[in-house]
C-alpha cells in the first residue's frame, strides 16, 4: 500500500478533512480533531485505539506508544506495511470513531448512519 491509497481510504470517511500540521505531519481530522498523523518524512503513523487494546498492540513487530501522545491511547506504527490493509483500515476507522465519540452529542449526529 502506498500512501495515496491511505490517503484515499482516510478522506472516504464521512468528515474527514486533511492538512498539514508541523510542517512535515499530514494528519486527517473530524470536525478539526485529529485521528491520524502521518509524518511525511518518515513514512510511520500515529492513530488513537482503545486503551484495552493498547498493550496487546505495542507488543506487535511494528507498533509502539506513539512519540509525544496520550500514554495508552495512541500507537505509532512505522510504517503502512505493518499492519494488513483490511486491519489498518479498521484501526483508522476505529480512531475516528474513538474521536468522534468525544464530541458533542450533536456533531456525532452528523455522522451517524
Amino acid at each position: 500500500m502506498d500512501i495515496e491509497m491511505f490517503r484515499h481510504y482516510c478522506l472516504s470517511l464521512p468528515g474527514t478533512t486533511e492538512d498539514v500540521k508541523w510542517e512535515e505531519n499530514l494528519c486527517f481530522l473530524i470536525e478539526n480533531k485529529i485521528y491520524v498523523i502521518y509524518s511525511l518524512t518518515k513514512g510511520s503513523f500515529a492513530i488513537k485505539c482503545d486503551v484495552e487494546e493498547f498493550q496487546e498492540l505495542v507488543s506487535r513487530d511494528g507498533i509502539t506508544q506513539a512519540y509525544h501522545m496520550a500514554k495508552g491511547s495512541w500507537i505509532g506504527i512505522a510504517d503502512l506495511e505493518v499492519l494488513p490493509w483490511n486491519e489498518l483500515k479498521k484501526r483508522v476507522a476505529e480512531s475516528r470513531g474513538i474521536i468522534l465519540s468525544k464530541l458533542p452529542k450533536k456533531i456525532q449526529a452528523k455522522y451517524t448512519e
